[in-house]
Parts: C-alpha cells; sequence; structure tokens
C-alpha cells in the first residue's frame, strides 16, 4: 500500500474544496444572515462535512446506492431531544446533505461541468427563494405574557394590539401556548416578516432563538 496516491488525494481535496465552497454559500452567506441561528450553523457544517468524507472513504465499497439512501433515511427522522427541527432547517439539512452525497459519491468519469452544475443550480433556487421570490422571511417569538384576560377570543384584537406596542413590531398573527394561571401568564408564539424588524431582536436571548415549541 503506497504511503500516499497523488492522483486520489488530488481528487479528495477538489472534492473537498467544493463542497466546502457551496456548503459556505449556502450556510453562511445564504442562511445564517436571514435566521442568525448559530445552532445550526455549526450542525450544517459538521454534518456536511462528515457526510462527505463518510462517503468518500467508502466509495470503493459496493454499498454506495444503499449507505445514501441509508443517510438520507438516518437523517431525515432526526429529532433534537428538546424541540424538533423546523420545516425550514429540515430542508437546508437535506440539501447539505444531498449536496455532500453526490460531491463525494459522483462517479470519478463525471465531467467536473455538470458536477459543478448541479452544486450551483441547487445554490441558485436556494437563494432565488430566499431573496428574490419570497423576500418577506416570516419569523416566529415566543413572548411571556401578563395579561391573561386578554387571551378570550373576543379580547384578541385587543391582545394583538397591545402585543405590537410592548414588542415594538408589526406583528401579523399569534398563536396561544401555555397558560400558567398560577404565575397568570401565558406563553405566545408571535409571527412577524423579519426583513422588516432584523434590528430589533439581532441581540435578543439565545433561548428565544432555539424554541421551536409554545
Amino acid at each position: 500500500m503506497a504511503f500516499i496516491d497523488i492522483t486520489n488525494f488530488t481528487q479528495l481535496f477538489v472534492r473537498f474544496l467544493l463542497n466546502t465552497s457551496v456548503l459556505f454559500i449556502i450556510i453562511r452567506l445564504l442562511y445564517y444572515p436571514l435566521t442568525k441561528r448559530k445552532d445550526y450553523l455549526f450542525t450544517y457544517f459538521l454534518v456536511g462535512t462528515m457526510v462527505f468524507l463518510l462517503c468518500y472513504m467508502l466509495e470503493n465499497v459496493q454499498l454506495q446506492l444503499g449507505l445514501a439512501l441509508g443517510l438520507f433515511a438516518i437523517f431525515g427522522i432526526i429529532r433534537y431531544r428538546t424541540n424538533a427541527i423546523p420545516i425550514k432547517e429540515m430542508t437546508y439539512l437535506f440539501i447539505v446533505i444531498g449536496l455532500s452525497v453526490i460531491n463525494a459519491l459522483t462517479g470519478h468519469g463525471l465531467n467536473i461541468i455538470a458536477l459543478l452544475f448541479t452544486n450551483l443550480a441547487v445554490t441558485f433556487i436556494a437563494f432565488a427563494l430566499e431573496r428574490i421570490w419570497l423576500l418577506k422571511n416570516e419569523s416566529n417569538k415566543i413572548v411571556i405574557y401578563d395579561k391573561i384576560e386578554f387571551i378570550k377570543p373576543e379580547n384578541h384584537e385587543m391582545l394583538l394590539d397591545d402585543l405590537k406596542k410592548r414588542i415594538g413590531i408589526n406583528i401579523i398573527r399569534f398563536e396561544i401556548g401555555r397558560i400558567d394561571f398560577v404565575k397568570n401568564t401565558v406563553r405566545i408564539k408571535v409571527y412577524y416578516f423579519e426583513s422588516a424588524n432584523e434590528a430589533a431582536f439581532e441581540t435578543e436571548n439565545e433561548e428565544w432563538k432555539n424554541s421551536d415549541e409554545l
């Protein structure tokens, strides 16, 4: 066994560089500026890198298709022990895994232009959906509300007005969650268009960013 195979190592390096570059564009330049979620930033980079290296190193084992399908099945049912992954984050996870598998397992005989086109096509579509066609990115936050009498259906207009005044953003809708009659508080998930309010929550508590359930 040779200490180093220059041809194979060059192939690995080029593919790894391509995969890392595409992941950086999608995760750091596209996903993170819109969500500011560092926990998923960490997860996506490491998952993408590990999936790529795992697939590439096992490429000579005749299990490529089964391995790829198995990875999709495993990560497709991922659930953190505290909160389920939101659908948008799950979609980005699928993109990260899919591109990493493609970049690692695509046959060496494939034209590099075809591989580049695949990566650029996915990146462009994600960019178009996030920044061009879906200019208003709906976000949500959890607030602890103390006027419990406003949760009655007939008082929802007053509840919405009070929330807008207190938080200072244009709330488009809300969902009422857990009610604590002892503390006289209720958890409310408010929805708003982030494009107009990014600065308002830029320094907000990180715990709110990780709250996906009421």
